[in-house]
């Protein structure tokens, strides 16, 4: 199947980043290139931007789709967590913008084959890098009760999770799970009915923990983030697309850090530490899809903004 992009919050992005200052800028989660192509389109001729990702098939379909932009487009398969040593290998001092969008691709979501989906039969994959070892095989047939519970927990914010575990554990004593519909008829098994009644799909919570798991999503995001505003140079701009509450805290916290980053107690009537705010928000609250782009694109229901400038 095609690998498309359609990127969500487009105008707001452009808005967050203001591309037509020039420079260099870096769309750390290329996917399909949609917002890559945003940001091209309004760069000035002689600014560039590097494109990064973890998925070969992304890297692939996106340098076809900016093959026009000719050499102001350069990709590079690795994961925005390393920018600045992708910075380093192309010889690229500093960022006058970059993006993140933390959500996983339709592609990745709609090809069955990836194991992302709990609507789809397929293999336990959930690989963003399909050349890693680690997948979601080796957490639900590896991982013991305890790690399984603490997962489920922290990166899901599963209520049930602790049962999840054990009916998990207790079928893999049988024979090893190896598809998508197998885990997700042991989560309808371990969830009681009066609870999946409720909300959404009741396996969401359990595959979002188990993908942010196989792919380090959450563990190291908040040094990411602050690595990348390292990389920026003074005006440049950060701007974070999260699609779950725990990548919207964790943004939110790390930028409410560089905000206000002072150590000196509360009672102190002057600051002695000497530590200075490095960002200033562009928006305090996050930014959200209007109605018009809710019509065209539900995925972008779950979608938050938050943006800020290196000082």
């Amino acid at each position: 199947m095609e690998f498309s992009h359609k990127p969500v919050l487009p105008k707001e992005v452009l808005a967050c980043l203001a591309p037509g200052r020039g420079g260099v800028f870096a769309d750390g989660t290329l996917g399909g290139g949609g917002h890559a192509e945003l940001i091209l389109s309004a760069l000035p001729k002689s600014a560039r931007l590097i494109g990064i990702d973890r998925d070969d098939e992304a890297i692939k379909a996106a340098s076809q789709r900016l093959s026009v932009f000719g050499e102001r487009f350069v990709a590079v398969r690795g994961n925005f967590f390393e920018t600045k040593r992708i910075l380093d290998s192309l010889h690229i001092e500093k960022l006058d913008g970059m993006l993140l969008d933390l959500g996983v691709s339709s592609y990745q979501l709609d090809n069955p084959e990836r194991g992302f989906s709990y609507s789809a039969d397929a293999p336990l994959d959930m690989r963003m890098d399909q050349g890693a070892d680690f997948s979601a095989y080796d957490v639900v047939n590896g991982y013991d009760h305890a790690e399984l519970t603490r997962i489920l927990r922290e990166y899901g914010e599963e209520k049930w999770a602790s049962r999840i575990a054990s009916f998990i554990v207790e079928a893999r004593k049988k024979q090893p799970l190896k598809t998508t519909s197998e885990l997700v008829d042991i989560i309808r098994a371990a969830i009681p009915a009066a609870a999946r009644r409720e909300g959404g799909h009741p396996a969401k919570r359990t595959f979002q923990a188990i993908r942010a798991e196989v792919n380090g999503e959450l563990a190291g995001l908040k040094k990411a983030v602050e690595g990348i505003v390292e990389c920026l140079a003074p005006g440049g701009r950060l701007a974070v697309i999260t699609f779950q509450s725990l990548e919207d805290r964790a943004v939110k916290q790390v930028f409410a850090e560089l905000l206000n980053p002072c150590t000196c107690p509360k009672s102190a009537p002057v600051c002695i530490c000497g530590k200075r705010p490095v960002i200033r928000l562009i928006n305090k609250k996050p930014i959200t899809a209007d109605e018009d782009e809710l019509k065209e694109n539900p995925r972008a229901k779950s979608a938050k903004l938050r943006a800020a400038e290196k000082l």
